[in-house]
């Protein structure tokens, strides 16, 4: 599979590291484990979504767009690297955020006001994110514009082309470090992450078992929506799809009360990062991915793996809006 025939745009410098957490391994007893930094990805504070968006940037290039519109909820991490991007790109845009809005709440909100978003409409929890920028986008166009509409997360068969490059990248990285990674855990959101990674790991022949931990979804909708994802996506790129429901691991214990929702589990698994290895994690995703990777450790998940890859997805701005939570904790 020849992932240079698609378009793409370069907003880092080169692939993310590898690095061994020798202090979290030790303290936890369990494999070693190892983390791959996409929170260090470039443009405006990093994360993974980057990835995503240098394949759908490119398309929207490639269409002739001159506006983006996407969405996400109110501290979307998805939502300010995309604004992000696009000022790179000097395309306006526009962001569609559903729930409580907070202009004040620091975070993500600042970052907004910061890069300047054309717009930031906000709708309510009950509201179909999708209706709501094809909306904005027909009286967009209907005043001669040309938007590009990118989904929530960034998570289309285009936008999966970013963790399938991941993949093999990843495979050639520990191939240059002789590291053999047995398991790998990521955060388990809008699923393209998910995934591209389990799609991108079977297209290069690489058996390595992709757990995802959830944020949000029950475990059986969310394992329905990423196979889903990986079919649409084989299609796009015309091979076999080679992901079973069966490769597809998503575990729902850690998700508390709901996404972007305090856990004891979190703070603890963000606390302890830091102390350990002096990696900052977010409340939202990746502490509550880390809490699940401590939580599986402790419970003998990896009993017979040596070596486990966790997957920094980024999304450290937010955690400036947990700060009562923590130093009240």
């Amino acid at each position: 599979m020849n992932l240079s025939k698609f378009n793409r745009r370069f907003y880092s410098s080169g692939p993310t590291p590898i690095e061994k957490l020798d202090r979290l391994s030790s303290v936890l007893g369990g494999p070693d484990i190892y983390i791959k930094r996409d929170d260090l990805l470039g443009v405006a504070g990093g994360g993974n979504k980057i990835r995503k968006l240098e394949f759908l940037m490119a398309d929207a290039l490639k269409q002739g767009a001159d506006t983006i519109i996407t969405c996400g909820a109110p501290q979307s991490n998805h939502c300010r690297l995309t604004l992000a991007v696009s000022n790179k790109e000097n395309m306006p845009c526009y962001l569609v955020l559903r729930g409580n809005y907070d202009k004040t709440a620091g975070g993500n909100n600042l970052l907004f006001n910061i890069l300047g978003a054309e717009g930031i409409i906000h709708v309510s929890n009950d509201s179909d994110l999708n209706i709501e920028m094809e909306k904005l986008a027909d009286d967009l166009r209907s005043k001669g514009r040309k938007p590009y509409v990118i989904p929530l997360g960034g998570t289309n068969e285009i936008g999966m082309l970013g963790y399938i490059s991941c993949a093999r990248e990843i495979l050639q990285q520990t191939f240059e470090m002789s590291v053999e990674i047995e398991h790998m855990v990521c955060t388990s959101g809008s699923g393209g992450t998910h995934g591209g990674l389990l799609t991108g790991f079977k297209t290069a022949n690489a058996e390595i078992p992709v757990t995802g931990i959830s944020v949000y979804h029950k475990a059986d909708p969310q394992t329905s929506a990423i196979h889903d994802h990986c079919q649409k996506a084989a299609d796009f790129l015309g091979i076999h799809n080679e992901v079973a429901m069966d490769d597809i691991i998503v575990f729902d214990d850690y998700v508390g009360g709901g996404y972007a929702q305090v856990t004891k589990e979190m703070m603890e698994a963000v606390r302890l990062a830091a102390k350990t290895e002096a990696v900052i994690l977010d409340p939202v995703y990746t502490g509550k991915t880390m809490a699940g990777l401590i939580d599986l450790v402790r419970k003998g998940y990896f009993n017979n793996t040596k070596s486990v890859l966790f997957l920094h997805t980024g999304g450290v701005p937010a955690l400036y809006t947990y700060a009562k939570d923590f130093l009240n904790d």
